[in-house]
């Protein structure tokens, strides 16, 4: 039947009423400075730590969630809602190309996320899903003592 509409695939773990901020790898420019770093002997290290990243490490970021698989062949997975993040602190990296950011959780773990490209962006997207949260729903009121008369 050529007539019906498909519904559109959707991802692995994630729902329909899910908006996708950002999903993909780490930044090419961390690769690209780790390998040229790399050709000196000290650099060894760092330029297989960025060849894992770029074939295994992939961000998630959505309306309801933070997702980063990695580990061995890509086969770890975390998933963090937004009410589950306290604090989000960030560094930039590559002069400002791309930065780490560690997300700072209620239980007091943190996960951390190497070479998020456009990680400003990325870090601003998250802190206002985690002020949008379920306590600002909760309530509309503003300021102090909404229930003096002005």
């Amino acid at each position: 039947m050529t007539g019906t509409p498909k519904t559109p695939p959707v991802a692995p773990g994630a729902s329909i009423n899910e908006d996708i901020f950002y999903a993909g790898g780490p930044a090419k420019g961390d690769l690209i400075t780790n390998l040229l770093f790399g050709l000196t002997l000290i650099g060894i290290p760092f330029a297989v730590g960025a060849l894992v990243r770029a074939l295994w490490l992939r961000f998630r970021i959505t309306s309801r969630r933070v997702e980063v698989s990695g580990g061995w062949l890509g086969r770890d997975r975390t998933q963090v809602v937004y009410s589950q993040i306290r604090e989000v602190r960030s560094v930039a990296r590559g002069l400002g190309f791309w930065g780490d950011m560690v997300l700072v959780l209620t239980d007091g773990t943190k996960l951390e996320m190497r070479a998020v490209p456009h990680y400003k962006d990325a870090e601003a997207y998250i802190e206002e899903r985690i002020k949008a949260g379920p306590a600002a729903k909760a309530s509309n009121k503003t300021g102090f003592n909404t229930n003096a008369a002005a």
